[in-house]
């Protein structure tokens, strides 16, 4: 793996590779920062540091210590910019359309101030200092695919999304091209914020997922209980056969001393048009990798997840955290049961905090429990 050797943050210029990486502020919007970042040693895994759909697994020390090994290069730019782009940027933007790892020289204006900074939507962030200049050593590798999509310049975002997700490109790489501003209309694209890409990926590939499919497929056969837990985050996915709607509760502090409050947020058969403030990005990750699970099954239903984040889990690491353990929990063997009632006494006997603290919050538990149905009448 690429973080082994010890690297050396004490040069202002060197060469590396990129996995490739990008990050892209959103203080002072539409006046941004955009920034690569590599390794300062050339290694052929750099790819794995920008990958977080391959990190499930791995303790936290581990990811914030290969993280903090990518140095960044910032520029300040402006949104507008990456329609009309300088030819600095316009290198920056063929380097983040490669899908392997690319040999870089990058020259800085100062020595990398090494710290790390947490994001409750990017993965960690490691030592950065002010980018004088970017070669390309090598030519980026991008596929015929992502050419043509990019080279695009009348399609839509959310089309242009749709159809790299249909052909298998990776949550995180279609989020990397729309923040470098390489994703719809030509004289419309603009860098966007990493926060703002990475929640709009997943909301609107989600969307897509259950306006186009889920919502025709028939309902779950029966209850099911999934399970998983990761980096001081325990996880439980509750499947009902319903018609679809989806609701995150989350406890931040669950198993400390102190009573945690209840996030949560929910849509029903209309997925939800404003945001959802409470839970935030972590609820748009979680949906998405509902409705993935529900298109593989073919199935339609009712989701509610649980998540009670521990003391443990004391700096967020990003909204991947999120999507990729309710990935992992629905690739686990379910528990079943004949009624709501009885899933509901188990999820009880496994949370930390009581049901009934949940039920106060939950809009959808109490449809699904008192909502009529034809038999009823």
């Amino acid at each position: 793996m690429a973080s082994n050797g010890k690297p050396d943050f004490s040069k202002m210029s060197f060469r590396g590779s990129s996995p490739p990486g990008v990050f892209v502020s959103w203080n002072n919007y539409p006046n941004l920062t955009i920034a690569p970042f590599a390794l300062p040693r050339v290694v052929s895994d750099a790819g794995f540091l920008d990958d977080p759909q391959k990190w499930f697994g791995l303790p936290k020390q581990k990811i914030v210590s290969m993280r903090g090994e990518l140095i960044m290069g910032t520029t300040g730019v402006k949104a507008g910019e990456a329609s009309n782009p300088s030819y600095k940027i316009a290198r920056m933007q063929e380097l983040f359309m490669s899908l392997r790892p690319v040999d870089v020289g990058m020259e800085l204006l100062s020595v990398p101030k090494t710290l790390t900074e947490f994001s409750e939507f990017a993965a960690p962030l490691g030592p950065k200092a002010p980018l004088k200049k970017l070669e390309l050593n090598e030519s980026p590798s991008v596929d015929k695919k992502v050419d043509y999509i990019v080279g695009d310049s009348d399609a839509k975002t959310s089309d242009s999304l749709e159809e790299l997700y249909g052909a298998d490109y990776s949550v995180g790489f279609i989020s990397k091209l729309l923040s470098a501003g390489l994703l719809g209309a030509k004289k419309e694209r603009k860098f966007v914020p990493t926060r703002w890409s990475l929640t709009a990926t997943d909301d609107i590939i989600g969307r897509q997922l259950i306006e186009g499919k889920v919502k025709f497929f028939p309902q779950a056969g029966g209850i099911e209980i999934f399970s998983t837990g990761f980096l001081g985050n325990r996880f439980f996915v509750l499947i009902v056969p319903a018609a679809w709607s989806f609701e995150q509760l989350e406890a931040w502090g669950a198993g400390s001393q102190e009573v945690p409050s209840i996030s949560a947020d929910f849509e029903f058969f209309s997925c939800r048009k404003n945001y959802a403030s409470n839970v935030a990005g972590a609820y748009y990750a979680a949906r998405l990798a509902v409705a993935e699970f529900l298109v593989k099954k073919k199935q339609q239903a009712a989701a509610i997840v649980f998540r009670e984040i521990s003391p443990e889990y004391k700096a967020s690491l990003g909204v991947w955290v999120i999507r990729e353990s309710v990935r992992n929990a629905l690739k686990q063997k379910p528990l079943e049961f004949g009624d709501l009632q009885l899933a509901l006494k188990f999820l009880e006997s496994r949370l930390s905090l009581p049901i009934k603290n949940y039920l106060k919050k939950s809009a959808l538990i109490d449809f699904l429990l008192h909502q009529k149905k034809l038999e009823d009448f």
